[in-house]
């Protein structure tokens, strides 16, 4: 009798799991990933509000994401390496949420969904904070970082760590995207050993393979859209100062900023609202224009294009001599130009930014960088609790490096930091503020914020891959959506370092929204709208991808199967 009764639970249990073969829902639109009998998306393709709706009906529970998102991670990583360190917490955190979701309380629309943050945002928990290097491998920090604390606040869950390219791309001349000493190398999902650009490199591949809602990420230059763009994400790189920066790691307090990379606008702008805003710890918060932070969700308007003025600077991406590499790019961009007009949309083409030209040709931001970590490294090993190695200075740390074989020194070098060492001064000191307020009036009055005024611009438009640089020297943000892949016979372009693809068949690149300063509001809402207009992320199809669904964790803890357990790398 006994048996029979287990076989009634466990046919009943079976109804609500349809990868089961033995299932006795009703055939939905999806089968593969309905949940409970009722359709679902795949997490390849789920948005924030898919899972809100899933939450709150009871199809799952925030248990059940993290026991999915870490199975996918499981499936992948040994051979894309994009995270490094899972949260052994996330299980209990994601109890607590569920805890208080049956009581009725929400935190907001992030309240039990995972997210994954690159490793140099800090967190004041078991989990690393290295930005890929065994010479922070045990530091530990006094506090979360702001950002990680408002993720907290709302109700998200850290899920864990992603691989970058060790200290943001800010150590070698002579390296790879998506490599650090304590993660190894990361690598896109597009195309086999296809580079992941750099620096939030683990951020961009795990949030395009649905490996959790979404991912943070950090920008200097080009870190956030660079990742963005070959691994088919938006991504919002937003404004110095909209976002603290207070403990995490640095390269540039004038160029640094953390934003959101995800498979929707939508939720790279849910994500942005609740790690947007002033914070006594990072003083350039303080530049925030407004008292409350924007509902930069409600900003995803579908007709934001119509009656907006668009400028094309042409000379920023002049690809003259490399048409074989670049030429689907331009094409696919040149193109997208029919949707914004239909869309309602003014085109100002040809327009000549002055800035750009000098700047391609100046060491005026190089030298911004050196001077800036060389000041702001020492302040972030000051603010550590524990500093395992006892290092406070640029030069401390480059000689860690160099003595310790892990970090692949020759072979990958450090002539970035001797270069900002060889400068022989800081950023409080008059050879540096020569060369900011160089940057400041090529890449703004010549360069983005002048050309926005001088044709009364609602915003420019870029392909991602030639968008960065101009931004990154003021300041002001950016944000990029899927625009389209390399065709499959294009010719495969291996790295400067000669391990990984660079260009290949079937790799996304996306269209970039620059705009003044604190503009995300209108970035997103024109983002969105091309979005709305094209939907080319979902055409674009890794070449490996997890199995793992939602179905399948639900099935499993309905039929009894022992509940999986986080684990770290």
């Amino acid at each position: 009798m006994w048996f029979q009764k287990l076989c009634v639970a466990l046919a009943l249990s079976l109804a609500t799991c349809p990868n089961n073969i033995f299932s006795l829902a009703e055939p939905s639109p999806n089968p593969s990933t309905a949940v409970g009998g009722k359709p679902f998306p795949p997490l390849i393709e789920a948005t924030l509000e898919d899972l809100i709706s899933g939450l709150e009906d009871g199809r799952f529970t925030s248990v059940d994401l993290v026991n999915a998102y870490t199975a996918r991670i499981m499936e992948v990583n040994s051979t894309l390496k994009m995270v490094t360190y899972l949260n052994p917490d996330a299980l209990s955190i994601a109890a607590e949420a569920d805890a208080l979701r049956a009581e009725g309380t929400v935190l907001g629309p992030l309240h039990g969904i995972p997210i994954l943050i690159k490793n140099n945002i800090a967190t004041n928990d078991s989990e690393p904070n290295t930005a890929g290097s065994y010479a922070l491998l045990g530091a530990k920090v006094p506090q979360d970082s702001t950002v990680a604390a408002k993720l907290r606040k709302a109700g998200a869950i850290i899920l864990g760590k992603a691989n970058l390219s060790q200290w943001a791309n800010w150590r070698s001349d002579n390296t790879s995207n998506g490599w650090t000493a304590d993660g190894g190398q990361t690598e896109g999902a597009y195309y086999p050993g296809q580079d992941p650009s750099g620096s939030s490199s683990g951020s961009g591949v795990a949030s395009s393979l649905g490996l959790a809602l979404a991912a943070l990420g950090t920008e200097t230059d080009g870190s956030i859209v660079s990742p963005s763009n070959v691994n088919n994400l938006v991504g919002i790189k937003p404004t110095v100062g909209l976002t603290s920066r207070f403990l995490v790691i640095p390269i540039s307090e004038h160029q640094d900023t953390v934003g959101p990379m995800a498979r929707t606008v939508k939720d790279a702008a849910y994500i942005l609202s609740a790690i947007a805003g002033k914070d006594s710890n990072d003083n350039y918060t303080d530049a925030i224009p407004f008292d409350t932070i924007p509902d930069y969700a409600a900003a995803c308007d579908h007709d934001a294009l119509k009656g907006k003025r668009l400028g094309i600077p042409r000379n920023v991406f002049d690809i003259t001599g490399a048409e074989e590499q670049y030429g689907p790019i331009v094409a696919a961009f040149n193109a997208s130009l029919e949707v914004f007009r239909a869309a309602g949309a003014e085109i100002v083409d040809d327009i000549f930014l002055e800035g750009y030209e000098v700047l391609a040709r100046s060491n005026y931001e190089l030298t911004v960088l050196g001077a800036d970590f060389v000041t702001n490294i020492a302040s972030y090993f000051a603010k550590l609790s524990y500093n395992p190695n006892n290092i406070t200075t640029l030069e401390e740390l480059q000689e860690f490096t160099q003595g310790f074989p892990i970090e692949d020194w020759p072979e990958r070098d450090t002539r970035i930091w001797q270069r900002a060492l060889d400068l022989g001064f800081t950023n409080d000191s008059p050879e540096f503020w020569s060369n900011y307020t160089a940057d400041l009036y090529y890449g703004g009055l010549l360069g983005v914020t002048g050309a926005l005024t001088n044709f009364s611009l609602d915003a420019l438009i870029l392909p991602t891959t030639f968008s960065s640089t101009l931004p990154a020297v003021i300041g002001a943000p950016i944000v990029t959506v899927p625009l389209g892949k390399y065709p499959e016979n294009q010719t495969v372009i291996p790295n400067s370092f000669g391990n990984l693809n660079d260009t290949a068949p079937n790799i996304p690149f996306g269209i970039s929204f620059l705009g003044k300063h604190f503009s995300e509001e209108k970035l997103i809402g024109l983002a969105y709208a091309f979005e709305q207009r094209t939907l080319v992320r979902n055409t674009i199809k890794p070449y490996i991808e997890p199995k793992t669904e939602l179905a399948d964790v639900v099935c499993k803890r309905q039929a009894g199967g022992k509940e999986q357990r986080a684990i770290r790398l």
